[in-house]
């Protein structure tokens, strides 16, 4: 494949779809891994037993991969789901003020700048945490969109359908604590009725029947597939796991020494494991609907096209499933990202990128400037083939655990000091992730601690809620690992085995966090609960 350098600049687009799939591990794609490579990962980080397990077939991924620039280092920037997706539409870092959230009132989606400048957007997802509590106005500022009820948390429907035996609805194990969607899978009659078949098919419906009506547009798809629950109807249930013959295990626990502690069998990790892959292949599936509409309407020619992730997913790696408390290694980290532009031939990028540089790219691409600060680089240049590199360094990390950053051959994550504080929330739209199954998780309000202060490069007052040993905190800043960093050299260990961190080598990595750190004008108490101040 053709270095960035000589690569023909191609033609600056005039439209861009971005198709953004939850949770999709870019470990087990073909188009990043070969057969061999991904057995050899298997086998360094845990998961030696299932080597033999079949690759995901992602014809479609594929397909798209072939006429794309493939992102070779890229990496989330603030997780999980709703963080991310602020990291993509906002462009400014969210884990080093707040754990989760809406837009602020300081800031603007993309979206907000793009209608001012005439440019039509749409979004088309079924992502429930976008409608509720905590994500509820990213959606505002698109031109329209189409909400595809049902998957997960989406509280659809009150109780299972009566008649649903004989629906592709196949026996499933329940979630540990009851769930929204072990009622709403009752619901769906054909494969094209289950959540990600239907947000495919109102994508392609969109660009056949709206797109070319448009001077300029973003298509925005948040898919929550492969997002857990794992859950598929024949053919693909059992494609990866043909010999399980009991309720299909589609919920996966969020866990750490999952067979050390016995939480699961081999054979049930395994078939957790295997559903995950009977997604992948499933919705790579319905992307060929999408990528059909792209082919038909000649939309190549003028459009850039985005595949891209928030975060991966522990699928027995390390012994871990889900996104527990463990530091936020390649498997969760390290993320899928190609890019098609026009007049730009498939090869590769080695330069380091991450979400929110997806943003400035977009804004470069409708000569768009957001008001706010933001973080990210437009990727542009590197796609064009103008520049080898946009950026030094990449911030990385969920609100109130390690801090991490990634540089050219180096991942670093720096834990904070005994009890994690100090420790802050910065938040006008006090939200965090809410927990239908926990409500006393739900976000301490604010009290007489809270003081008004200002996030860098804006004169908005925002409240700023210390918290202190012993107090309740936001979701995600629970059960952290303290006094304990991880070093690891990329480009000697890309699988993250081999702990450099208490060696000569961890001093420079520190230096290269508390500039980054400066760079973004981090919040005080960051330096101090890390050990940096």
């Amino acid at each position: 494949m053709p270095e960035a350098s000589k690569r023909d600049s191609g033609r600056k687009p005039q439209n861009v779809v971005v198709l953004l799939l939850d949770s999709l591990n870019r470990h087990f794609l073909s188009c990043y891994l070969d057969e061999a490579e991904q057995r050899a990962r298997r086998v360094a980080t845990g998961v030696g037993a299932w080597a033999d397990i079949e690759p995901v077939a992602t014809p479609n991924l594929d397909r798209l991969a072939a006429r794309s620039l493939r992102f070779d280092r890229h990496w989330s920037g603030s997780l999980p789901c709703m963080p991310a997706r602020h990291d993509v539409l906002v462009g400014a870092l969210d884990f080093l003020w707040r754990p989760w959230g809406s837009i602020e009132v300081w800031e603007d989606a993309i979206t907000y700048d793009l209608r001012r400048a005439g440019v039509t957007t749409m979004l088309v997802s079924d992502h429930p945490h976008l409608f509720e509590c905590g994500g509820e106005n990213y959606h505002t500022d698109f031109s329209a969109w189409d909400y595809v009820r049902g998957h997960e948390g989406d509280p659809w429907r009150t109780r299972p359908d009566p008649s649903w035996t004989g629906t592709p609805a196949l026996p499933a194990a329940p979630s540990f604590v009851h769930h929204p969607y072990d009622d709403s899978r009752t619901y769906f009659r054909a494969e094209d009725e289950f959540p990600g078949p239907r947000t495919m098919q109102a994508a392609e419906q969109w660009l056949r029947s709206s797109a070319r009506h448009h001077d300029r547009f973003l298509l925005f798809v948040d898919e929550f597939d492969p997002h857990e629950p794992f859950d598929t109807p024949t053919p693909w249930s059992g494609r990866y796991d043909p010999a399980w013959d009991r309720p299909l295990m589609i919920w996966p626990p969020y866990s750490t020494d999952t067979m050390a502690n016995a939480r699961m069998t081999p054979e049930e990790a395994r078939q957790v494991r295997a559903n995950y892959q009977s997604k992948v292949a499933m919705i790579d599936h319905w992307l060929g609907r999408v990528l059909d509409a792209l082919d038909d309407l000649a939309l190549w020619d003028d459009t850039a096209v985005v595949l891209c992730t928030d975060h991966g997913h522990y699928l027995g790696e390390r012994d871990a499933f889900g996104k527990p408390g463990l530091p936020i290694y390649s498997e969760l980290g390290h993320t899928p990202l190609l890019i098609a532009w026009p007049g730009v031939e498939a090869g590769t990028v080695d330069a380091l990128t991450t979400n929110v540089d997806l943003h400035s790219t977009i804004a470069d691409v409708f000569a768009v400037s957001p008001a706010h600060r933001t973080h990210g680089r437009s990727l542009a240049p590197l796609v064009t083939g103008a520049a080898d590199s946009v950026r030094d360094y990449a911030l990385l990390g969920y609100w109130g655990r390690q801090v991490h950053i990634v540089d050219r051959g180096r991942h670093y994550a720096r834990a904070p000091v005994e009890e994690n504080t100090p420790l802050a929330m910065w938040s006008n739209r006090w939200s965090t992730m809410p927990i239908r199954s926990r409500p006393e998780l739900r976000l301490p309000r604010p009290d007489k601690r809270a003081a008004l202060a200002f996030v860098p490069g804006s004169d908005v007052p925002v409240i700023r809620q210390p918290f202190a040993p012993g107090d309740s905190l936001p979701f995600w800043g629970y059960g952290v690992e303290c006094d304990r960093n991880y070093l690891h050299d990329l480009d000697a260990d890309p699988w993250q085995t081999e702990d450099r961190a208490g060696t000569a080598a961890e001093k420079e990595a520190i230096d290269v966090l508390r500039a980054a750190l400066d760079d973004v004008e981090a919040p005080a108490e960051q330096y101090e609960r890390l050990g940096l101040a």
